[in-house]
């Protein structure tokens, strides 16, 4: 299939670079609100630049778009999108309210498109491994979930574009920009969550409107308690990895980035060995924990395969608007509890 980017960013070159690598997929062209940057960048990675997004959408040749503008600059190019037939995956997150998902999925379902996000920490062979012994019941009775995602962002990085820090075009801040994947991630492997009781505050950054750490309560459906901490101001010289933690009664599993800490079951299987001798490498330093472009764009990549054979096959990707929703949800709840003094929220 046939894709076309908007947003020629830092983050468009990972869609680039993504689809250039896939099965399935080519890059026809991208389109930015600014002529030069765009020629620029289609120059780059060999492609052609649109005069306009519009004009890109125009195109019979494209069947996918993908979307790198900031998060609160989803919602336009979406629906642009959809209204000329193109199926969408958007890079997280989908968009930065539940409002605004749910009027793209029911405008992509008017038009018999697809709407997907990125959500590429799903995408790594540690986490297949983590998902396929949470479905199995591993666990046992879960009782323990948490995320725990402690990065750092410069000052420099928050005045480099005034949408940065800001509830319009952000979103938020640690947890809905920097801590959705692994929070994303988190829901993935341990369900629902049921409630949540936060604290956020802007400690170490100036003239940005929201937070750069956050603490949450969270309960679960099913029972298991956790803790979601995210942070954009808590330094060190390599970066901390971002964590997903699960235990229960008869397992314990600690995956720091895409290597194991702990991979620890009460009963064993003919598996445990392997999987601890590939992945058990030992905790590196954290994948964009610092620097946001030490990003790996295989994640990526098969990210967007994924979305590639849904669409041929007519089924939801695993990355849909669905999936996509649950981590929007969640951080929202969690800033309405800080803004309300820890009030406990429900989710629906």
């Amino acid at each position: 299939m046939n894709f076309g980017i908007i947003g020629t960013g830092m983050i468009g070159g990972f869609h680039a670079k993504a689809i250039d690598a896939m099965e399935g997929g080519t890059l026809i062209g991208a389109a930015d609100r600014i002529l030069e940057r765009t020629q620029a960048f289609a120059e780059q990675y060999n492609t052609k630049a649109y005069a306009s997004v519009e004009e890109m959408l125009a195109d019979p040749a494209i069947d996918i778009v993908t979307i790198g503008t900031p998060s609160g600059a989803h919602f336009e190019p979406a629906m642009a999108a959809i209204e000329a037939g193109k199926h969408v995956v958007i890079e997280k997150p989908l968009e930065i309210t539940t409002e605004r998902i749910d009027q793209m999925v029911a405008a992509a379902k008017a038009k018999g498109v697809t709407i997907a996000a990125v959500l590429n920490r799903r995408f790594h062979p540690g986490m297949d491994a983590f998902k396929k012994a949470a479905d199995a019941g591993r666990f046992g009775k879960l009782t323990s979930a948490s995320a725990y995602v402690k990065w750092y962002r410069d000052q420099a990085y928050y005045d480099s574009a005034g949408w940065r820090g800001t509830w319009a075009l952000d979103g938020g801040g640690a947890l809905m920009n920097q801590s959705i994947h692994t929070i994303d991630a988190l829901i993935y492997l341990a369900g629902p969550v049921k409630s949540v009781q936060a604290n956020t505050a802007c400690l170490a950054h100036t003239d940005i409107e929201v937070e750069d750490i956050a603490v949450a309560i969270v309960e679960f459906e099913n029972g298991a308690r956790g803790i979601i901490e995210g942070s954009t101001c808590t330094w060190s010289k390599d970066g901390h990895p971002a964590r997903v933690q699960l235990a229960g009664t008869e397992g314990s599993v600690f995956l720091a980035d895409e290597a194991f800490e702990v991979w620890d079951f009460m009963n064993e299987t003919e598996e445990d060995e392997a999987i601890r001798a590939q992945f058990m490498q030992g905790a590196e330093a954290g994948l964009g924990a610092n620097d946001p472009t030490a990003i790996n764009f295989y994640q990526h990549q098969r990210n967007f395969e994924e979305v590639v054979n849904a669409i041929k096959e007519n089924r939801e990707p695993s990355t849909g608007a669905s999936e996509a929703r649950k981590c929007v949800e969640v951080i929202q709840a969690i800033y309405k509890s800080a803004q309300n003094n820890g009030l406990k929220v429900e989710l629906s």
